[in-house]
């Protein structure tokens, strides 16, 4: 019994520890992979490690980022160096809060993408300030619905990653992970 609530812990620790964010956008771009057509040339716009290029391996798959030596494309996202109409599908994951210019980029990301293209593109309402200085912006389905359509393109749906319990989920897994190690270690063992 004991080894069974031990290993019950240990998988709620695991669960615990993990940013539910990241869960779902995962799971998002898992699910826009899944209806990309073989042959299809991908770039992950605002890729850093590349994080989700696993996802996206039985196709052609291009990286463009300032910051990170190892892409395609080393580049600011207003200034892609490729032809227009280059691209079939584009991924650009929580990037646009980091770009001084969002609407710029995103005309940018209309350019090089084909006609009848797709585009996934995830942006953050309520998350910490990160990668300072470079976080500028917070959106909400207003603003980027606004930001899309002034960059030219036409948007089949805008949809929460996780709603208000996520976001209060987040706040929770936030305030936890600040309190002292101490309390943490209380509040565990009074959790589980």
């Amino acid at each position: 019994m004991k080894r069974f609530i031990k290993s019950i812990r240990v998988k709620i620790e695991q669960y615990l520890l993990q940013n539910s964010s990241r869960v779902y956008l995962y799971n998002c771009n898992q699910e826009f992979a899944s209806h990309i057509k073989p042959g299809s040339l991908v770039l992950d716009a605002g890729a850093g490690n590349a994080p989700y290029q696993e996802l996206f391996a039985n196709f052609q798959y291009e990286t463009a980022d300032k910051f990170t030596s190892s892409c395609n494309y080393v580049c600011d996202l207003v200034a892609i160096p490729v032809k227009d109409e280059r691209f079939d599908y584009i991924v650009c994951n929580q990037v646009l809060e980091h770009l001084p210019e969002p609407k710029q980029a995103l005309k940018e990301l209309c350019r090089v993408l084909k006609s009848g293209g797709e585009i996934i593109c995830t942006t953050p309402f309520f998350y910490e300030e990160h990668l300072q200085p470079y976080d500028f912006y917070r959106y909400t389905q207003f603003g980027n619905s606004y930001l899309f359509q002034e960059a030219g393109f036409k948007i089949e749906k805008i949809e929460w990653l996780e709603g208000y319990l996520g976001t209060l989920a987040y706040q929770l897994e936030g305030a936890y992970k600040s309190l002292p190690i101490n309390v943490n270690s209380l509040v565990k063992n009074w959790l589980i």
